[in-house]
């Protein structure tokens, strides 16, 4: 029907399920007279007993395939449309404005592109998770409507479309003169974002909007016990440190009108490259999980937890010794604080990297999360094989060192460098998230036997007193 593709008559595709097939076998002359006399309506078809039995509304779908390559044509093409508009409106710049106008187009962007990759790879992990069997929603406590990997990659969809859609369109109108409109498109796609979360109204996969908005609560102000997606949001919001203080100058410029101007070239202005909110910034999430960690040795008493805060707190001097050096003379810098700095970030690499292979990761339990239920090409690839363990290790360890680039402002003057930095923190959060879940699965099932081995234990004592008596 589609494509030149024979249908079978009594094709699944052409009926709903459990019904009798509604298409019969006609031979070429039935099908003529049908044609020539008018007999054969859209929406109609005879059946085998002569009667006029209504087209399934399957009958007029195409096959997934065909609609998933139709797609896949739409998104090339409109990704040819974004890279000749933008590189077009970019070569009508002059040389020396250029690389200014694309410093500040990559700002006002690039925190919700990062925010799109760690989408894409959160799909990607809850498949794996879904392939292996993971009862991830136990794990995080997520209700029976929580998203699936499908409908994550469909919201990061959406979000690599708009995004680059609106970087387009800021490029375009500026480099044609309409300043005006350029400046509102960052405006109006901030604006869009924060509307979509807070939506009152239960569209927009209201229930897990209203979970990610109760646990960034639950974040900033630990007033409870922390529980598990409590503090592994808190985990990946370090990783996203560039991306929340990315947003914070972003924010700053359009409050303060200097978007699509050059005001804020002044790097001592209110949102300059040397203003104070930026350190401040990058080290809320940090803080954040410090704060956990103490709320749970309050709750638990455990030692560990301390252990836990003091790692969080490696990364506070880090911050500010980088960001000092734009508030003392050059000298005090060089021979003083910068030796300092360097001494802070292997500490903080180094210990960070111990706690995730020690702590975080249990490397006796590397067995079940590349297991899949079913036989596939990546389970096969990755069960059980020994280099995933020294590409996680080794990957690990070099992505914790670059850590401190991304974290130190006093470094951060290639903004394509340090966005490649920013991906990458992202992409070793992805990998430590498969082991950091499987670890916590491994806790949770030793609880529960536990659990049924005291029960057992119960009742076997309870049955003993009963014979004694």
């Amino acid at each position: 029907m589609f494509g030149g593709l024979a249908v079978p008559a009594n094709s699944p595709h052409l009926r709903k399920s459990g019904s009798r097939a509604v298409v019969s076998d006609l031979d070429e002359h039935e099908v003529e007279n049908g044609a020539e006399e008018g007999f054969l309506y859209p929406g109609e078809v005879n059946d085998s007993k002569g009667g006029v039995a209504p087209i399934s509304a399957t009958m007029i779908m195409p096959s997934p395939i065909l609609l998933w390559r139709f797609k896949v044509l739409l998104f090339l093409v409109w990704a040819f449309i974004c890279c000749k508009v933008g590189w077009d409106s970019v070569m009508r710049m002059s040389a020396d404005k250029r690389d200014l106008f694309l410093y500040e187009a990559f700002l006002y962007f690039n925190p919700l592109l990062l925010a799109a990759l760690m989408v894409w790879l959160w799909g990607i992990n809850l498949w794996f998770f879904a392939q292996a069997g993971v009862n991830y929603a136990k794990i995080f406590d997520l209700d029976q409507n929580h998203l699936t990997h499908r409908e994550i990659w469909k919201c990061a969809t959406w979000m690599t479309i708009i995004v680059p859609t609106s970087m387009t369109a800021y490029i375009y109108l500026y480099s044609h003169g309409e300043v005006s409109y350029a400046a509102s498109q960052p405006v109006l796609l901030y604006a869009g974002v924060v509307l979509l979360l807070i939506f009152p109204f239960d569209i927009f996969y209201f229930s897990t909007r209203y979970y990610f908005l109760r646990t960034c609560w639950h974040i900033v102000f630990p007033l409870q016990a922390i529980s598990f997606s409590d503090f592994f949001l808190a985990d990946i919001f370090t990783s996203m440190a560039k991306v929340f203080s990315d947003l914070e100058r972003s924010v700053c410029r359009m409050v303060h009108r200097q978007v699509a101007t050059i005001a804020w070239l002044e790097a001592d202005s209110v949102c300059g490259s040397h203003s104070l909110a930026i350190p401040l910034v990058l080290v809320l999430p940090y803080l954040f999980r410090l704060n956990q960690c103490l709320r749970q040795y309050k709750d638990t008493g455990e030692k560990n937890c301390l252990l836990n805060a003091l790692k969080y707190s490696t990364a506070v001097p880090v911050i500010f010794l980088s960001a000092l050096k734009y508030h003392v003379f050059p000298d005090k810098w060089t021979n003083f604080y910068r030796p300092l700095w360097l001494l802070s970030s292997v500490v903080n690499s180094s210990y960070s990297f111990y706690w995730d292979v020690n702590r975080d990761w249990d490397l006796s339990g590397f067995t079940r999360i590349f297991k899949f239920s079913k036989p596939h090409m990546l389970s096969h690839l990755f069960h059980g094989r020994r280099w995933v363990y020294f590409w996680v290790i080794g990957s690990n360890l070099v992505l914790r060192c670059t850590w401190t680039y991304k974290l130190s402002a006093h470094l951060r003057h290639n903004y394509l460098t340090v966005f490649t930095i920013a991906a990458l923190e992202i992409f070793r959060r992805f990998q430590w998230i498969f082991f950091r879940v499987e670890n916590e699965l491994n806790k949770m099932n030793a609880k529960s036997h536990v659990q049924l081995a005291d029960i057992s234990t119960e009742e076997e004592k309870l049955l003993h007193s009963n014979h004694n008596v």
